[in-house]
């Protein structure tokens, strides 16, 4: 094994080492500290004014304000001094904002979306969530675009991380205000609880989610049936209904399983569904009850099996990570007690594919929040990055992505180095440590040694989950990626940082973007030594 290899395989094993101690103090690898490379001579690897950083995570709204402080020129969230110059390419375009930087995945335009159609007949809408789902009744369920359509009013309350249900209550006061307030032709809604709850690895958490958002939920169906509103509900992803076997281990990921679709009308009756479809179905189902024709974009179908009512009004509810759950595992769902949810079950549904390629993701990928309302919105099957992304390392054409090639050339013109700052998982909706090992390959064939890389790990949500043992646990993870970055023979991890503090996109830029970004470029954190 040549010197950079040996340099690579013994910086991530020092990292593995630390992050396990970490574990023992009750870390999680969501919330783990940032971790530092040093030597003798201080800290490895930072970001300086000359080198080049790729950004291997493929979302959008998570990567925002990590992005801001190294592009932005009047960035003024907390004080940082400017890298200038610095090539920074994103991976994918994570807010119009960027566009002037070197994408190297542009975004698709989703054209022809619900949003769309519905503002296009001069009908208003309401789209509402707490802050840590706002960009995806927003952003997403418009098709990727930033600024809300013409009649659309976009309202969002506070997130509880460390509390989740506390949001609840706030939801359903704001939709009973803007509902006394404005008439609104459709109203999108979604309850985050699931979503944020269902990564816990204790069955009681779970329990306690569901019977909190069916409360919610009987509150919402009471408001809507106040006003008038047909109610359609249905979910995003899985997660919450499955706690893996009763002999464990216990789940705390997204699920491959279907969700839920059904749909109230005003005087609590629901019409027949086709028993089996995909979230792209969804729009046009509800443009059929808001009698309003289906774009040609739109290859979804409608699950109405019976024309039935019309619909004035129509309100969307989305029960985030709330899936159908398989017999054999624990269901936190089930064991709740759900009252609401219960009488709802017993209405006609339908069962609707949220994950793999029913969503435009890779085979057998479980279903994320940013696939599903994108789908949801859009009406058909919207082809994701991770689709993408993968065809073009299956074609070879990754490593010709002209952006890659520039960051490198730039950085070796500039005498400066390349950063990877990446996600450490296989199968997560914000990357894969793939890309960060094809990068490698490709500045190994270019001859470019200088290579530091920066992974963000992530895990279960909550700090009360005590130690991270599962078996996809990121330092297990970092142990099998180390293998393939001393084969390739270039690049040295320099810094491990969790995705509750690289990825906040709750504005909480003073405690958790300052953190990272002055880890990434002062080797500010907790130090990992060489020598």
């Amino acid at each position: 094994m040549d010197k950079l290899a040996s340099h690579g395989l013994q910086s991530a094993r020092l990292m593995m080492q630390a992050m396990e101690k970490l574990y023992d103090k009750g870390h999680t690898d969501y919330w783990l500290p940032p971790l530092v490379l040093v030597d003798r001579h201080g800290s490895v690897g930072r970001v300086r004014s000359g080198d080049s950083l790729i950004f291997c995570c493929r979302r959008g709204e998570r990567e925002i304000q990590l992005t801001r402080a190294f592009v932005e020129k009047e960035f003024a969230e907390f004080p940082r001094e400017r890298l200038d110059p610095l090539t920074f390419v994103p991976l994918t375009l994570y807010h119009p904002n960027f566009r002037h930087l070197p994408v190297a995945f542009p975004p698709q335009h989703v054209q022809e979306t619900l949003g769309e159609v519905v503002s296009r007949h001069g009908l208003a809408q309401l789209r509402l969530a707490e802050k840590e789902k706002h960009p995806h009744v927003t952003y997403f369920f418009n098709g990727g675009r930033a600024e809300p359509f013409p009649g659309e009013v976009d309202r969002c309350v506070d997130s509880f991380l460390e509390d989740p249900p506390r949001a609840l209550p706030l939801v359903v006061n704001a939709l009973k205000k803007e509902l006394a307030e404005r008439e609104t032709a459709f109203v999108l809604l979604n309850l985050a609880t699931g979503d944020l709850m269902g990564h816990s690895t204790k069955i009681e958490p779970k329990i306690h989610c569901a019977e909190a958002v069916d409360q919610a939920l009987q509150a919402i169906l009471d408001l809507a049936r106040e006003h008038n509103y047909w109610v359609a509900i249905t979910a995003d992803h899985g997660l919450l209904e499955d706690h893996g076997p009763p002999a464990g281990p216990p789940n705390d990921s997204h699920t491959v399983h279907a969700v839920p679709f059904t749909i109230v009308d005003p005087k609590g009756e629901s019409p027949q569904f086709t028993p089996e479809g995909i979230l792209g179905d969804v729009a046009p189902t509800l443009l059929t009850l808001l009698n309003l024709p289906r774009p040609s974009a739109m290859s979804g179908r409608s699950l109405l099996q019976t024309e039935g009512g019309k619909a004035a009004k129509v309100l969307l509810i989305i029960l985030d990570g709330w899936g159908i759950g398989e017999p054999g595992h624990l269901n936190p769902i089930e064991l709740a007690d759900t009252p609401c949810w219960d009488a709802i079950s017993r209405r006609p549904m339908a069962h609707l594919g949220a994950s793999g390629q029913a969503v435009g993701l890779l085979p057998g990928f479980r279903g994320n929040s940013e696939s599903g309302h994108m789908n949801l919105g859009a009406g058909r099957i919207v082809l994701q990055d991770d689709v993408r992304i993968q065809q073009a390392i299956d074609s070879g054409t990754f490593a010709e992505n002209a952006s890659f090639n520039q960051a490198i050339e730039d950085a070796r013109h500039r005498g400066g180095v390349l950063h990877l700052l990446g996600f450490l998982s296989q199968k997560s909706s914000h990357g894969s440590i793939n890309y960060v090992l094809e990068l490698l390959k490709l500045a190994c064939r270019k001859e470019f040694e200088q290579v530091y890389i920066h992974l963000i790990t992530s895990g279960p949500h909550l700090i009360t989950e005590g130690r991270s043992t599962l078996p996809d646990c990121a330092s297990n993870l970092l142990q099998r990626a180390s293998e393939e970055i001393a084969h390739i023979g270039v690049g040295t991890v320099v810094t491990v940082v969790g995705r509750g503090l690289a990825l906040d996109r709750g504005g909480d830029y003073e405690t958790k973007t300052r953190l990272v970004y002055e880890a990434l470029v002062l080797g500010e954190g907790i130090e990992v030594s060489l020598t």
